[in-house]
């Protein structure tokens, strides 16, 4: 089968694999219908995810059909069209039994597909903890509406959930990137009197402007004056950073209200400084870390119930044959590309 692999630093190749099998009785195949290419790929790729191992098939957000399951799978079936979760875990150890899947302690607990073991920009993909792993995509929703529901609306889901937002609260998301403008919406479910994104792209900017009309869109450069004229006391109630670029880790900080929420969910390419001395005083509650992906089932919910509508993400399509030149749009944003879908055979 064709799977992109990461061969070394720097280095993605197309290539020929056998297709995967099951290799215990927890887990299933899945054909891949449709994937997706995320920054967290690029981080792979540059370098900057050390768990990372050279010669896995990449690619952690997609959706498919159950091909075949182990003997122990009983919440999945050959046939099903499942949502893949970006996280394996196998709810039975201390973390996952307090929700916090994301340090599940098994050996490929945490992000492992697409990491440390074979993930999903190919035709087939084995899926461990298949019934922990994937969820059944209710009928009347396409592929393309549950395409990330296991990454990055996910992580929007679980950042939203952590962040303690009230109906007064005003909230800043720090980036409008694919996985900001997921944060977006489920910070929306949550009904805040007022939410302000940041983005320096221009072209992100506008889609937050158009889609999403009642929310405040600022860039870097306006951002002071915007948290002025719409914070009372002194910057905003909750902040999600959400962008993981140079200066960020600092402007959430700096534009948060005394005694506020900063949750940071980037992923960030270099080491970060936490300036005490400036900001002790502020007395900020910080919530980081990965995604605890175990809320896939009620995503889908508020999908099918039309709550949640990501499909305005997806920019652009290619077979999955075409995936060099996906990953060249994606990584150099041209075509105002936001969020790339690839199609499996």
């Amino acid at each position: 089968m064709l799977a992109y692999t990461y061969v070394s630093q720097g280095n993605f190749q197309l290539t020929e694999k056998p297709k995967p099998e099951l290799a215990d009785a927890k887990d299933a195949i899945v054909r891949v219908t449709l994937s997706s290419i995320c920054t967290s790929d690029l981080h792979i790729k540059h370098g900057a995810v050390p768990r990372a191992v050279p010669g896995i098939t990449v690619g952690h957000e997609m959706v498919g059909i159950v091909e075949s399951v182990g003997a122990e799978v009983s919440a999945v079936k050959p046939g099903d069209r499942v949502a893949v979760n970006v996280e394996t875990f196998c709810g039975e150890c201390f973390f996952c039994k307090r929700g916090y899947v994301n340090n599940c302690t098994d050996e490929n607990g945490g992000w492992a597909l697409g990491c440390r073991i074979d993930g999903g920009q190919a035709e087939y993909v084995r899926v461990p903890y298949a019934d922990q792993g994937l969820t059944v995509i209710p009928e009347h929703v396409s592929f393309e509406q549950a395409l990330f529901t296991g990454d990055i609306l996910a992580t929007g889901y679980w950042a939203a959930r952590i962040s303690e937002i009230t109906r007064e609260d005003t909230v800043l998301i720090l980036g409008a990137g694919p996985t900001g403008i997921c944060t977006l919406l489920c910070v929306m479910l949550k009904h805040p009197k007022q939410i302000i994104v940041c983005e320096k792209d221009p072209d992100r900017l506008d889609f937050v402007r158009k889609q999403y009309p009642d929310v405040i869109a600022a860039a870097p450069d306006s951002l002071e004056s915007t948290i002025r004229e719409n914070c009372r006391n002194g910057g905003a109630d909750v902040v999600l950073e959400v962008a993981g670029a140079k200066d960020t880790f600092r402007m959430a900080w700096q534009y948060a209200r005394p005694n506020a929420v900063v949750t940071v969910v980037a992923l960030y390419e270099e080491d970060q400084v936490l300036p005490l001395p400036e900001m002790y005083g502020k007395n900020l509650t910080f919530k980081t870390g990965g995604v605890d992906g175990c809320d896939c089932r009620e995503i889908l919910a508020l999908i099918a119930e039309g709550k949640i509508d990501t499909t305005p993400l997806i920019t652009h399509t290619y077979p999955l044959e075409q995936i060099e030149e996906a990953y060249d749009l994606f990584e150099n944003r041209r075509d105002h590309v936001i969020k790339v879908a690839l199609k499996g055979k």
